[in-house]
């Protein structure tokens, strides 16, 4: 058994406070079977300014419900400018003496799990697990540069794409296995043309996903009084999640225009906060968009009820072409466990709704095609109503214990 099983995420500050989170449910159960799993992470907390204090020293630690957290010192920034990527580097520069320390205080790793987001981390577990002498498994949560040239940020041809290709493509050399959050993985390596370097084999797929029992605890001990949400005369659709431009809410609220036209039972509950609601909130009023509600932001822990209570969950973004390589957000498993009908504005591959038959997806990004689906389902309670049971049963594939069995398996094999 590889016992020793150090997990890098330079995110994962905010697990050690929320007590969620990917990395932090893998280390719970990676207790529960023998295994010793640290957590290593940034001092700095990029999702609010709740930092951790390491009092000037390379790294901090500290532990909660028996998970150990090391805490690489790095300096604040707030946003997405030149300051978050020093940020990155102090935490890539960080790891090799923290590593070093760590190890001498408290024994090497046998295995080590680096996960991006950006790939200085993954280098980063490379580098060391070779001095250590001990496997590598880098996890790819976000593909660096595709995700980036998907949304417009960076040209494919420019010189920083072509020299960041190449490193992703060393990566993927490197470590011992990849895990991607994509089932497609593997397809976006043959579409590199990487396939003939890169052995396909050792490159595995884990989800995201959802702990159940957690889930269902807190849909029952948080109810919400929701006038709304609780009104029978409605055919709620839920969506959850920010309100921000990459998130394109406009294009929900086109196509409730067109269904306030044709069926006023159906209605919008958008529960989230960002910087576009005030705007759409004004759209919705000077359009006469009368069947559109903002909620406003809730706690984490109220979302299971409200996703149980709506009569279909709705998954939006901006689609991309990433996703031909399939789906991982981490709200899909909720709406999922939540055991109501899905409603996609969108097309992925792999599509999990397909496969097991517990909702539908736009065959087209347009107000038109979404509100013809929405309809549809709407017209059709038991259908469904039997994609909400499905749901709720492929949910159970998706729970933390069935996906850290998977990534047991890896470590071992690694």
């Amino acid at each position: 058994m590889r016992q020793n099983v150090w997990i890098w995420n330079h995110y994962a500050t905010n697990m050690f406070f929320d007590l969620a989170g990917r990395h932090y449910w893998f280390a719970e159960n990676l207790i529960k079977e023998g295994y010793k799993p640290t957590i290593f992470c940034a001092s700095t907390n990029h999702f609010s300014d709740n930092h951790i204090d390491t009092k000037r020293d390379k790294f901090y630690t500290d532990s909660v419900n028996d998970i150990p957290f090391v805490f690489v010192n790095t300096p604040e920034y707030k946003g997405n400018g030149k300051k978050r990527v020093v940020n990155m580097i102090s935490f890539y520069r960080g790891l090799f003496k923290t590593a070093k320390e760590y190890a001498e205080l408290n024994g090497k790793p046998d295995v080590i799990l680096a996960s991006s987001v950006h790939p200085l981390t993954l280098v980063a577990g490379i580098k060391i697990a070779k001095k250590f002498g001990v496997p590598c498994i880098c996890e790819v949560r976000d593909l660096w540069p595709e995700s980036i040239v998907a949304y417009g940020s960076l040209k494919r041809n420019s010189m920083m794409a072509k020299l960041l290709y190449q490193g992703e493509k060393w990566i993927y050399r490197k470590a011992n296995s990849v895990i991607m959050t994509w089932e497609g993985g593997s397809q976006y390596i043959k579409n590199q043309g990487w396939g003939k370097h890169i052995d396909l084999n050792k490159v595995k797929h884990i989800s995201n996903g959802v702990v159940i029992d957690s889930f269902d605890k807190n849909s029952k001990e948080n109810q919400t009084e929701d006038a709304d949400l609780n009104d029978k005369n409605y055919k709620n659709l839920v969506y959850a999640g920010s309100i921000r431009k990459v998130n394109n809410l406009g294009l929900l609220l086109d196509t409730a225009k067109i269904i306030q036209q044709k069926d006023q039972q159906v209605r919008f509950l958008i529960y989230g906060s960002g910087d576009e609601k005030e705007m759409l909130e004004n759209r919705c009023k000077e359009e006469g968009i009368n069947n559109v509600t903002f909620k406003g932001r809730v706690e984490k822990r109220m979302i299971p009820a409200i996703l149980k209570k709506a009569y279909v969950n709705i998954l939006h973004n901006s689609s991309t072409p990433l996703d031909k390589y399939g789906q991982s957000q981490n709200k899909f498993f909720e709406y999922l466990a939540a055991g109501r009908c899905v409603i996609q504005t969108y097309t992925t591959g792999y599509s999990i709704l397909d496969k097991y038959t517990c909702g539908v997806s736009a065959s087209k990004q347009n107000p038109e095609e979404v509100a013809k689906i929405i309809l549809e389902i709407c017209r059709e309670d038991e259908k469904a109503n039997e994609m909400g049971r499905n749901a709720r049963q492929v949910a159970y594939d998706f729970d933390f214990k069935k996906l850290t069995a998977k990534l047991i398996e890896i470590i071992e094999n690694a």
